[in-house]
């Protein structure tokens, strides 16, 4: 799988041995930066990871600071990202199997590597369910391109009569 990554310096150092995960898992990377620990603003490194999910650049994306909340907000102002802010084992899988997540958002400072490294697995590894989930997300998909709240209640509902 070819996944893009994208932190400021707070993220940093995991960043890098996230690569390395992913490398050894036989993932190709797409290194969106930051280069250093160096203070920076996430959103310079983390909109464009984002972007290149949703240009199908990559399949999917993976971004860090220190409390992944910000990094999280600024993915998801990218049309087509579904980003989730994941803290354990049963928010990464429920991420994949409810929303479709298609970029993960992780904080630096708030959880350890050891635990990184297994939510990551479990978040590359676990499908989307589909059925009544793929409903939500084309509700989603639907008011993001413009078609608003009647177009979600469409889509739910089914065409009026």
């Amino acid at each position: 799988m070819k996944i893009s990554i994208g932190s400021d310096h707070a993220g940093f150092a995991y960043k890098q041995r996230i690569i390395a995960h992913l490398k050894a898992a036989g993932h190709d990377v797409l290194d969106c930066g930051t280069h250093s620990d160096a203070s920076s603003d996430y959103p310079v490194f983390v909109i464009p990871s984002a972007e290149s999910v949703a240009r199908g650049e990559t399949e999917r994306g993976i971004v860090l600071g220190g409390s992944g909340n910000g990094e999280a907000i600024a993915a998801n102002k990218v049309r087509g990202i579904r980003c989730a802010l994941c803290w354990n084992d049963e928010t990464a899988e429920l991420s994949r199997r409810h929303n479709n997540a298609n970029v993960l958002s992780i904080g630096a400072r708030v959880i350890s590597i050891t635990n990184v490294l297994r939510i990551l697995d479990i978040w590359l590894a676990t499908p989307f369910d589909g059925g009544r989930h793929a409903r939500r997300v084309r509700e989603l998909d639907c008011y993001e391109s413009g078609g608003g709240v009647g177009g979600m209640w469409e889509i739910a509902t089914g065409p009026a009569e």
